[in-house]
């Protein structure tokens, strides 16, 4: 429980500061197929980040500037791993990267192209993030959606409702 505490508590600091404007790995609109689910202990079961729903041969952005941690296999699935700013990393699977070892890579760079052989029933991108050995939220990392309130129904959408308006 404390350690599940504890990361939730740094991925909130983390989604504060530690990566400016990350960039979404997929284009819009993102699907999520399956949600992070951190395990209660560091080896327990869970879900150590989200699955995102994408064709075959979707290219696959680098969410910040940073360098290629790994690039390669990994018990069978293509992986790419980024070594982004303040210790943290992102990772992707299963891919065939497009970058090397020790590259740099920038913010929204093509990084990788997603492959066969996902956990999912459909093709997904699996994508996670780390602080260390902490697994996070890889979605803390994005900018969180501006709520927007619709016009109801009836009304002109270029008005601005006023009280003098609704005491008729």
């Amino acid at each position: 429980m404390t350690t599940l505490l504890l990361s939730l508590l740094l991925a909130l600091s983390l989604s504060q500061s530690a990566v400016p404007a990350a960039v979404r790995p997929l284009p819009p609109p993102l699907s999520v197929v399956r949600w992070w689910e951190p395990p209660p202990t560091p080896y327990g079961a869970g879900h150590r980040g989200v699955d995102l729903a994408a064709p075959v041969g979707a290219e696959l952005r680098a969410v910040a500037a940073g360098r290629v941690h790994h690039a390669g296999p990994v018990a069978g699935r293509g992986v790419l791993s980024l070594a982004l700013p303040n210790g943290l990393r992102t990772t992707y699977e299963p891919v065939r990267p497009l970058v090397v070892e020790g590259e740099e890579v920038t913010a929204g760079q093509v990084v990788a192209v997603l492959t066969e052989g996902s956990h999912c029933p459909e093709p997904c991108l699996h994508w996670g993030l780390l602080s260390e050995e902490a697994y996070l939220n890889p979605l803390t990392l994005l900018a969180r959606p501006t709520p927007r309130l619709l016009p109801g129904p009836g009304t002109d959408p270029g008005t601005v409702p006023t009280a003098a308006a609704g005491a008729r």
